[in-house]
């Protein structure tokens, strides 16, 4: 089973050369609550296991997406990248599945209000953008669980910034994947706030692509995963069921450390944490031992992500001045 397969079952006659003009779209970032880790399937980007999100609403990637009649294009943040680029290789390879014609070409124009390629889920919202882009350029008109399953072909996160609010992705069992995609809950928590503290916007050293790979291949600690998983999942939608911070917070943080123990114990080691990741994390320990209730969360990359009520906003900005704040809705 390929890409192309998946694409050509979902389209079917929908897939020609008719387009409409210039198109432009947004899709959020996603933060990983319950940790994506590890794929049964890397051509198709399928989990191991089912995981949960919460998307940021108005933060994110913005594709402007139109067709020429010279060659593939691709701009970042109004930038021309390279040809010979990682960056424009994925974009031209995800754009190939829906080429009508080998001369057919395409202008793709991307804007993050996140660094790029910094563990803060900007593939992600980019391949979802792109996805959402392609839907209006051709008219498909697809559903929510459609752009997912696409999506997710371009980037496995990409198909839980489809969807606002908590964001549950189903790993599924089926080989062609047509079982695994994203779907909002319904849950409302008006209060939840999420805080980001750039450690860093450089390009991470290693890929979250290969890094994923190698811990499933190497890391003893690994084995356990999917056991994990399944307890954190069930857990946390117990606490958010109950609007429960506190644990809703501890589990949470305890999940993303448990994956950046399994990337550890990987052969090499693998380490995203910066001195200042690890200084920030320290703190918020110490916060907590002083009554404060507020957690982290890290995905591949060195950056944190506060979990706190809406109350605490003002003592989450004096201890830290630097944080972004996001309010979900």
């Amino acid at each position: 089973m390929t890409k192309q397969d998946v694409i050509n079952q979902i389209l079917g006659k929908n897939k020609s050369s008719d387009y409409y003009g210039t198109v432009t779209a947004f899709a959020p970032v996603n933060i990983a609550l319950i940790k994506y880790w590890g794929k049964r399937n890397e051509i198709l980007n399928l989990p191991v296991t089912d995981s949960l999100s919460i998307s940021l609403t108005n933060l994110g990637t913005t594709t402007e997406l139109s067709v020429n009649n010279n060659k593939d294009t691709v701009f970042l943040n109004d930038k021309k990248i390279d040809e010979h680029s990682d960056f424009f290789n994925r974009i031209v390879n995800f754009v190939d599945l829906f080429r009508p014609d080998p001369e057919f070409y395409f202008t793709v124009k991307t804007k993050n209000d996140i660094p790029t390629n910094a563990g803060l889920a900007s593939s992600a919202s980019g391949f979802c953008a792109l996805t959402n882009a392609l839907n209006k350029l051709f008219s498909w008109n697809l559903d929510h669980q459609h752009m997912s399953i696409i999506a997710r072909l371009g980037s496995g996160s990409a198909c839980r910034s489809i969807e606002n609010g908590f964001v549950y992705w189903h790993a599924g069992k089926q080989q062609d994947g047509m079982d695994s995609y994203g779907e909002t809950l319904s849950y409302k928590w008006s209060e939840l706030t999420i805080g980001i503290l750039t450690v860093s916007d450089k390009p991470k050293v290693i890929s979250s692509r290969k890094a994923m790979s190698l811990t499933s291949k190497t890391s003893l600690l690994y084995k356990n995963w999917s056991e994990r998983i399944s307890h954190d999942l069930k857990s946390l939608l117990g606490s958010l069921k109950e609007k429960d911070m506190k644990r809703f917070g501890e589990i949470t943080e305890s999940n993303a450390l448990s994956m950046h123990a399994t990337m550890l114990d990987t052969k090499p080691p693998i380490l995203y944490w910066l001195p200042e990741t690890v200084q920030y994390m320290r703190e918020i320990w110490n916060l907590r031992e002083n009554g404060i209730s507020v957690y982290f969360t890290i995905d591949a990359g060195p950056n944190i992500k506060l979990i706190f009520d809406k109350k605490d906003s003002n003592t989450i900005k004096k201890y830290f001045p630097e944080v972004k704040l996001i309010n979900i809705w």
